[in-house]
């Protein structure tokens, strides 16, 4: 285990991704004390104030602070720098939460079409059929279909997810069926659900970490498209694609509306993607054999 997390920790790409990561979070934890005001306070004498401008914010109990606008206020008054820190709160929560819900059924899912040949035929074919819908579509669908929060954003950008996470499992499950232990506790009337939870899904694992990377990157840059096109969360939650979508409207006059987030939002994928590659050139077994 030692020398597993030192392979990692001297990979360029995982120290890179871990560093990013841990930076956003920890931005995004201290949002409450970071942020100045409450990013959704508006208030109509600061509107599309500049950079670094210094005024006097009402609060919504009648109350007024002294306030300095670090990256300026919006077209409603609020103030970019907290809605930016508050918004990458939902911006990771969705990531991970797409993320452990996107394994978590594509793995039983690929599990149950690997080892039973019975409902193989079926559930790919089911498969198949969501992968022919494109991901933004079924997401939008069922967004509209469901409505628009952070619980049912998370279940519209899982679902598209499950059929890539399902043939994979299913491809290394129908490889780990085979091998002589499998095999050995199917002869010694090991019940099915003790193989698969404790043979064959510890085998697949590292694969399924390595996919749950990408598929969180993924999430994370589909909910800002989403809310960007104003089919994801409501304007009044901070997220950063809602920032850039309001900021598109004043791009001339205030681009950085746009171009803050977007610096938060492109390091953040791009960790997430690192980690993923490094988690991979660290955990398959042939990389470590060439490289060892």
């Amino acid at each position: 285990m030692a020398a597993l997390s030192q392979r990692l920790w001297d990979h360029g790409s995982v120290r890179f991704g871990v560093a990013v990561l841990a930076v956003m979070g920890l931005l995004t934890l201290m949002a409450p004390w970071l942020g100045t005001v409450d990013p959704a306070a508006m208030d109509a004498n600061h509107i599309n104030r500049a950079l670094g401008s210094v005024g006097d914010f009402a609060l919504p109990d009648g109350q007024t602070v002294r306030h300095h606008f670090w990256l300026g206020t919006d077209s409603f008054g609020r103030d970019v720098y907290s809605r930016i820190l508050f918004g990458g709160r939902v911006s990771l929560v969705v990531g991970m939460a797409t993320a452990l819900l996107a394994l978590s059924l594509g793995g039983l899912c690929g599990m149950l079409a690997g080892y039973f040949k019975q409902v193989d035929m079926l559930l790919m074919r089911f498969m198949d059929g969501l992968m022919a819908i494109p991901a933004v579509l079924l997401a939008i669908a069922l967004v509209a279909a469901l409505g628009a929060n952070v619980a049912t954003v998370v279940v519209a950008i899982a679902i598209p997810e499950v059929p890539r996470v399902t043939r994979l499992v299913r491809s290394l499950v129908l490889s780990l069926r085979e091998e002589p232990y499998v095999e050995a506790a199917r002869a010694l009337a090991t019940p099915t659900p003790v193989i698969l939870w404790r043979h064959i899904l510890p085998n697949a694992m590292a694969p399924l970490l390595v996919q749950g990377t990408f598929v969180a990157a993924s999430a994370v840059l589909t909910e800002a498209i989403l809310s960007f096109l104003g089919l994801g969360l409501p304007p009044d939650v901070p997220t950063w694609g809602n920032i850039m979508a309001e900021g598109r409207t004043q791009f001339s006059q205030q681009p950085g509306h746009v171009l803050f987030p977007a610096l938060f939002l492109v390091p953040t994928v791009l960790a997430i993607n690192l980690l993923g590659d490094g988690l991979r050139d660290v955990l398959d077994p042939k990389f470590a054999k060439r490289v060892g």
